[in-house]
């Protein structure tokens, strides 16, 4: 049953799980990326997500390897706040852009926390998943993404007081004050005039081509700041194949940019598309993302 009591109580099962160790060191090796497919990389987020994915959060909760891509996920959805909510995705650093994890309680001073890929001295690489207490007005705290759980939120932000879905406010929560089943009250739908579902499943089926990674779309028809990011990520490769822009909307411009750079790394074939895979935009965002 999906919720926030189950989001964290997947996540408690995983205190003390640690990465692998090799050759005298943490190697990153872990069941968390091999899940997600980019094994032996920074795993903060791919944690968060598998955690969502195998607690049936999956939907309102983010797969993300990189974390400004959390982060934006749920700002584009108005699900972002600067204060704690129990059971909200937390991330640290400039831009959220340094560590990520599940905030499972907070007082005035302090949110508790589960993190995978820190340590006991709370790095944001370190060497399996932990329980942390962390100051809750330090700078470091960038903000939260908060899930529409179907039993609604528990939040401390005053902005979202009295808000449809908000089911407790307060200074200071934990599990404790999460309602034991689903009895938010959903924001109301607005009227809208009758289609068929045909209509319906036309206007909101994507692009087969389209590809989804870290919670973003990319491939034909897909929109967002992430795509002129992408953009711009190319052409300081040398893979432009702009005429103008980059912009917001996918393009045919994209799907050119995109396929040169799988074949300046040498992908060829199916992996030499035009659209890219979570691999190639991890070494393209590493490359040349600033």
């Amino acid at each position: 049953m999906a919720g926030a009591r189950e989001f964290i109580s997947v996540a408690r099962e995983e205190i003390g799980y640690q990465e692998g160790f090799s050759d005298g060191h943490w190697d990153n090796d872990n069941k968390f990326g091999r899940w997600y497919g980019m094994n032996e990389e920074a795993w903060c987020g791919m944690f968060v997500s598998w955690v969502a994915d195998r607690s049936g959060n999956g939907d309102i909760v983010p797969r993300y390897a990189w974390c400004p891509a959390g982060v934006e996920w749920f700002q584009e959805r108005g699900r972002w706040s600067e204060y704690p909510a129990v059971g909200s995705v937390v991330f640290f650093g400039p831009g959220g852009g340094n560590h990520t994890g599940i905030c499972i309680g907070y007082t005035d001073d302090e949110i508790t926390t589960i993190e995978g890929n820190t340590n006991d001295s709370g790095s944001a690489e370190g060497d399996g998943v932990y329980l942390k207490t962390r100051p809750r007005k330090s700078s470091y705290v960038y903000g939260y993404g908060v899930p529409e759980f179907p039993e609604g939120a528990v939040v401390a932000d005053p902005d979202w007081k009295g808000r449809p879905g908000v089911v407790h406010f307060g200074e200071q929560a934990d599990e404790s004050d999460i309602p034991a089943g689903g009895d938010a009250t959903p924001a109301p739908a607005p009227q809208e005039e009758k289609r068929t579902a045909d209509e319906t499943a036309t206007d909101s089926a994507p692009d087969p081509r389209q590809v989804v990674i870290d919670g973003l779309a990319y491939g034909p028809g897909s929109t967002g700041e992430h795509i002129t990011r992408l953009g711009e990520m190319l052409v300081r490769a040398g893979c432009g194949a702009y005429r103008v822009g980059p912009g917001p909307e996918w393009t045919e411009a994209d799907t050119e940019s995109v396929r040169r750079y799988q074949r300046m790394i040498g992908d060829t074939g199916a992996d030499a598309d035009g659209i890219p895979g979570p691999r190639q935009l991890a070494r393209l965002t590493e490359e040349y993302g600033r």
